[in-house]
Parts: C-alpha cells; sequence; structure tokens
C-alpha cells in the first residue's frame, strides 16, 4: 500500500510539472506583451521594466529562472500588472479561501442528495417520482451553472430579498454562509444530477443482478438487500464521476465568483488574463492543477476502502 501510495504522489509531481511548463510557455508565447498597452510609458521606460521582471530572456531561461524560485524559494513572482510590485503569493493567499469554501460546500451538498435523489430512483423505477427525477435531472445536466446563478440572484435575490445579490467580503462565520448560499447551490445543481443520474442506472442493474436474487433467497427483504448489497456495490463506480464533478464545479466557479462579485481565485484569474499579468495567471492555474490533482490521489486511493476486494500495492 505504501508503495502505490509514493507511486500515484510520483505521478502526481510528474503530471504537475509537465502542466506548469505547458502552462509557461502558453502564457509566454501569447501575443502582446505585458507592457503594450502602456501608451505613457517610453521605450527607455519599458525596457527597463523588462529587465528588471527578466522578461528580455529567452523563455526558457525565464522559465528556469521561474522554476527554481517556486521550487527552491517558494517564490510565486511578483504580480506585474494588477497588483504592482506584490508578491504573487500574498495576493492568491486572500483568495484561495474563499474559492475552496464555495467549492467544498457544493461538493459536500452535491453527493449526499445525488446519492439520495438516484437510490429513490432506482427504487421507484418507472414510477411518477422517477420520471419526476428523472426530467429534473435533464434539466440540472442540460443547463450551465451561470445560467441557475443568473436566474437565482434575479429571482432569489433581487426580487425576493431572501439573499444578498453580491457577497459581502466583511461577512464571516453563519453569515458568511448566508452570502455564498445562492453561488453554492448554482454550482450544486449540475453535480447533483449527475450524481443522481449514475447512481441510479447503477443500482437498477444491480438489483436485478444474480447475487441480489441470491440475498433474497437467503431470507433477506428487497430492502435488506438494496441497503446491505446493492447501494454498496453501486458505490464503487460512482467513484469514477467524483474527478470531473469536482473539476466542473471548479471551472464553474470562474464564472459565479464573478456573477457573485466573490473575490476568488475565479475572478482574479479571469481579471490577469484580461490584464494581462503571466505571474497571477500562471499562479491561478497551478492552484486549480494541485486541487484537481490531490482530488484525483484521494479518489484513486478511496477505492481500497469502499471495495475491500481492490487491494492496492499488494504482492504478486
Amino acid at each position: 500500500m505504501a508503495k502505490y501510495i509514493m507511486q500515484r504522489i510520483l505521478a502526481m509531481l510528474v503530471t504537475l510539472f509537465i502542466i506548469i511548463t505547458i502552462g509557461f510557455m502558453v502564457i509566454r508565447l501569447m501575443p502582446g506583451g505585458i507592457f503594450d498597452d502602456a501608451v505613457d510609458m517610453t521605450y527607455e521606460q519599458r525596457t527597463a521594466l523588462e529587465a528588471k521582471y527578466n522578461l528580455d530572456k529567452p523563455i526558457p531561461i525565464q522559465y528556469a529562472m521561474f522554476l527554481k524560485g517556486l521550487v527552491l524559494e517558494g517564490d510565486w513572482g511578483t504580480s506585474l500588472k494588477m497588483y504592482v510590485n506584490v508578491p504573487v503569493w500574498d495576493v492568491i493567499k486572500t483568495k484561495i479561501p474563499v474559492t475552496l469554501y464555495i467549492n467544498f460546500f457544493s461538493l459536500i451538498i452535491s453527493l449526499p442528495l445525488g446519492i439520495i435523489l438516484g437510490i429513490v430512483a432506482a427504487i421507484r423505477k418507472n414510477t411518477m417520482t422517477d420520471y419526476l427525477i428523472s426530467f429534473l435531472v435533464v434539466i440540472f445536466i442540460s443547463v450551465p451553472s451561470f445560467i441557475f446563478a443568473t436566474l437565482l440572484q434575479y429571482f432569489v435575490a433581487f426580487k425576493a430579498g431572501l439573499f444578498p445579490i453580491i457577497y459581502d467580503a466583511t461577512a464571516s462565520g453563519w453569515d458568511k454562509f448566508y452570502c455564498l448560499f445562492l453561488p453554492i447551490m448554482a454550482l450544486s445543481l449540475g453535480p447533483i444530477a449527475r450524481v443522481t443520474r449514475y447512481l441510479r442506472a447503477e443500482l437498477a442493474e444491480t438489483i436485478n443482478s444474480d447475487f441480489m436474487l441470491l440475498a433474497k433467497t437467503k431470507g433477506l427483504t428487497e430492502r435488506q438487500a438494496t441497503i446491505n448489497h446493492g447501494i454498496r456495490n453501486s458505490m464503487l463506480p460512482l467513484m469514477n464521476i467524483i474527478v470531473p464533478m469536482f473539476t466542473s464545479i471548479m471551472g464553474g466557479s470562474l464564472v459565479i465568483e464573478t456573477i457573485f462579485s466573490i473575490p476568488g481565485m475565479g475572478g482574479i484569474m479571469v481579471k490577469s488574463i484580461n490584464a494581462p499579468d503571466y505571474t497571477v495567471t500562471l499562479a491561478a492555474l497551478i492552484f486549480y492543477s494541485v486541487v484537481s490533482l490531490v482530488t484525483v490521489l484521494i479518489v484513486d486511493l478511496s477505492y481500497g476502502i469502499v471495495d475491500p476486494r481492490v487491494r492496492m500495492g499488494g504482492k504478486k
């Protein structure tokens, strides 16, 4: 097991290195420069700034210097446009908590609700309950999360006045969750639908399998067989969609944070691309990559917990 964990961590680090390398090259090879829109800046001033931030050096040398600072010194670089001369880490460390807050609660809400609805739809297959849940699943999957965010913001926040229209950065504790409830729900609807659809299909197939019939012949009621055997066996394939579900939540938060004026990583990434501010954009990319890769690692390791038949890293 320890060997397997080390192999997965090493693979994660290699993948992260590849992502950082490709991201750095793509960002630096984009047309235009950071100071091209500074019309009031003289040629000498622009040259001096490029030399100060090593932008006059070849891209491979820039990358080597960035990687050395990041790995050996923990230096993420300096913001060049959005927060001039401010270290990038000082910028993003205040943005990360609110983004993780939104995505964490969206995932926490999505999984249990999706599992419950999937179980109900599978047990009551081909009934009105199943048809209603399936109809909602189609709607939630088809409509993008930012559309739900806009509708919730207009009808629930603006018209009904039940929640704040935009995020209050001074809120804390319960007030913070209250301010973020609408963006959290907007991000949760799609994942809830995906979990429901996937689990319904898996559990409906499992209920009609041979081992479920055997469990019933041994004296278990249909409810006992479903709870003790059917649901557990249907949960393992569900792990395959947690990673894309979490990454879709992270991707959706890029736009939803802008809609609700949430000062998180999504908003700062969009602004840094438009600025442009290379170092901030790359830092945001690294953040999203690390979160996604860690999620993949957790899901891989959780297979052994969900299904005891899986023996990861065992001897041949």
